[in-house]
């Protein structure tokens, strides 16, 4: 089976060397810059607690080199994909599944969801629908990515917590290529249950993220200053109610109430969120997959969120504030999966 990894960040490093060392299946990256190089001359490392593992890895800045594959696993950042999109062409066969592993809202989130929105797509997350054109999303395969880890240097990942990577079809159906490449991941280490409802595991992670993960940018405060802080932590409530009441207008089931999930970002502690990392090492945020698409789902469903685009308003001003690269990169520095601990 051929599986390749395009993004050679922390979550994509973290994968391939877990799907090298421990499976035989065709694994290749798609990297570039000091990482291809680094892959390249030393191969993958990756550093879990008190083990380190070095392995060899094949890996191309032109997937041209690397042909057609059974499975691409997109482990870009969202701001990332639609400019990246085209050049993932040349992975691509007939029966290729593309695996979404990234955070927030994916650009398919309406394919095959039965109701009024049934092919709908997000301007937010996909521009002019050029992602759902060019991939198709009947490619289109579910990933809630919960692991945390971090680039020490180029070529070299460190594993800080979590090994799950839910699956699931946007039709909910247990299909074989969700089951085939679950399986291929547990052989590697990993946690991939295939859910039945995708959508549920996507909207619990993003509901952190669509709180937290602003505010932090805003206050550069940790998971534990936010959620101890009586006057943020209402401020923070007040955003998921209003993300609840969308996720609940979409048919979305939340398993836990408000304030559990707050507890569980409380738990984790003086925890810096993936947005306010970016922002620090002068990159660019997720604001649209995070922020932006609950936003205009908001819009799409009538739910009126004050809270939530005033915060997006600040944010987006403090984005264009930040000298930031002018085009984002295919490796993440960092990529802290979760801001809630490996729960599922």
């Amino acid at each position: 089976m051929k599986i390749c990894i395009f993004g050679a960040g922390a979550i994509g490093g973290y994968l391939a060397a877990r799907l090298v060392q421990d499976t035989a299946e065709d694994v290749t990256l798609v990297a570039r810059g000091p990482h291809l190089e680094a892959l390249t001359q030393r191969g993958l490392t990756l550093i879990t607690g008190d083990e380190t593992i070095t392995v060899p890895v094949r890996c191309s800045e032109d997937p041209r080199e690397l042909g057609p594959q059974d499975y691409v696993i997109v482990a870009l950042k969202a701001p990332s994909v639609a400019g990246a999109v085209n050049s993932m062409l040349p992975l691509l066969h007939a029966g290729t599944a593309v695996v979404t592993a990234q955070n927030g809202i994916p650009w398919w989130f309406f394919h095959r969801i039965q109701g009024p929105y049934e092919g709908h797509r997000l301007e937010s997350v996909d521009p002019g629908g050029s992602i759902w054109q060019a991939l198709g999303p009947e490619r289109a395969l579910g990933c809630v990515v919960y692991p945390s880890c971090e680039i020490v240097e180029p070529g070299v990942v460190r594993h800080l917590d979590g090994k799950r990577f839910m699956l699931g079809e946007p039709d909910g159906s247990k299909s074989q290529r969700a089951t085939v490449l679950s399986r291929a991941l547990g052989a590697a280490g990993l946690k991939a249950p295939v859910r039945a409802r995708i959508r549920d595991d996507i909207w619990l992670k993003l509901w952190g993220n669509v709180s937290f993960n602003p505010v932090s940018a805003l206050t550069h405060a940790t998971l534990e200053e936010m959620c101890s802080d009586p006057d943020t932590r209402s401020l923070i409530r007040r955003i998921m109610l209003e993300a609840a009441e969308i996720a609940e207008a979409l048919g979305i089931e939340l398993r836990v109430d408000v304030d559990k999930r707050i507890q569980w970002a409380a738990a984790v502690g003086a925890h810096k969120t993936s947005m306010l990392q970016d922002l620090e090492r002068g990159r660019p945020m997720e604001i649209d997959a995070l922020v932006g698409a609950v936003a205009e789902l908001g819009r799409l469903t009538g739910v009126e969120t004050p809270t939530l685009d005033t915060v997006l308003s600040l944010l987006r001003l403090r984005a264009a504030s930040t000298a930031v690269r002018p085009s984002p990169q295919i490796e993440s520095p960092t990529a802290a999966g979760t801001e809630t601990g490996d729960r599922s």
